[in-house]
């Protein structure tokens, strides 16, 4: 009796690009077990895929820490630079000027942003470099044995017990009082909030800085600690769903009218914010700010988007850069003639 014909196997999920998730894969990860970097990734990589991004289109940066080795885990066949401590904005500037056609992405850690690289983080914003600005916050250095960092908790206990008497820097609110055009918060472990907000932010011309209470699982994860795994779920108040749609599919969020804020982004990709709580709106400045103190007051995380420019202009559009790659250009285009050099020996006299 003839065997059957064997079943075609079925043809692998692809994205809008035709490429399938396994792409935007990148090296197995070598943190603790249960890290919530690791989730963070995890996100990334669905976000990238999902919104059909072309991976040789991005660009990774990062500087030292546990959280800067999170680039090696996601996209492996793409662009990426490892920087010095504290110094990967001023990298991620320079390569993303030269190339403005780039997606930049860059890991960072509360140790890398908030202490040695606190100055750069500063100027990175003041200047809105478009780059999506990720700080895996777990308050502790957690690659020199978990001593305190400047985002731990003021009162937190560290693993042996010692107390931190330290106000803690809350770089989300750094970042809304430098500027920033997008400011969120989220904790690594929300299946459902941390893509919506990486979608929104990938969308978004200009820098977005997106803090992720991201639990320390060897150092920082014993009672006493606020950024445990239980503090974080316990202690989190979402501001409001999310919903996003990208640009290229045209289907509108259903949320009953009158709850919910709607923000187009700078690629025509639509936010949606039903209101929960409270009747918040991420478009008023002093209104976020208020709302981080008050989450410090009660001892709780507001996650979310919590303040949002779509009308900020970016960097590269601001010094009028050219669309290609500064590579590219003509000696012709690059060095002026005679006329244009006396034009400007003449406005200096």
């Amino acid at each position: 009796m003839p065997e059957a014909p064997a079943k075609p196997s079925p043809a692998p999920k692809v994205n809008r690009i035709g490429l399938e998730k396994k792409v935007y894969e990148g090296s197995e990860s070598t943190l603790c077990s249960g890290c919530g970097h690791d989730s963070i990734t995890a996100h990334i990589i669905s976000a990238y895929y999902d919104l059909g991004v072309d991976p040789y289109r991005v660009a990774k940066f990062s500087g030292i820490g546990c959280s800067s080795k999170t680039p090696a885990y996601f996209i492996a066949r793409t662009h990426g630079f490892n920087g010095v401590h504290g110094r990967m904005p001023s990298v991620a500037t320079g390569a993303l000027v030269a190339n403005r056609t780039m997606h930049g992405i860059g890991i960072s850690g509360d140790g890398d942003t908030a202490s040695i690289g606190l100055g750069q983080f500063c100027h990175l914003i003041r200047r809105n470099i478009p780059l999506v600005y990720i700080i895996e916050d777990n308050g502790v250095y957690g690659l020199t044995k978990g001593q305190f960092s400047a985002t731990a908790d003021l009162g937190t206990k560290m693993k042996g017990g010692k107390v931190n008497e330290y106000s803690p820097i809350d770089c989300c609110a750094l970042a809304i009082e430098l500027g920033c055009g997008f400011v969120a918060r989220s904790f690594s472990g929300d299946h459902k909030q941390m893509p919506a907000i990486l979608k929104a932010a990938f969308s978004h011309k200009g820098t977005a800085v997106i803090d992720v209470i991201s639990p320390c699982i060897t150092f920082n994860n014993h009672e006493g600690s606020t950024k445990n795994y239980q503090a974080a779920r316990d202690n989190d108040i979402p501001l409001h769903e999310i919903g996003y749609t990208p640009y290229f599919a045209p289907i509108t969020v259903d949320y009953p009218e009158g709850s919910t804020i709607e923000v187009t982004l700078h690629d025509g990709s639509k936010l949606a914010l039903k209101k929960l709580a409270r009747d918040y709106n991420p478009t008023e400045r002093m209104q976020a700010l208020t709302v981080i103190e008050e989450g410090h007051r009660q001892g709780k995380y507001m996650t979310g988007i919590l303040f949002i420019d779509p009308k900020k202009q970016d960097f590269q559009t601001l010094e009028g850069l050219p669309e290609e790659p500064l590579v590219s250009l003509t000696q012709d285009q690059v060095r002026p003639g005679r006329e244009a050099l006396e034009q400007v020996m003449e406005e200096l006299r």
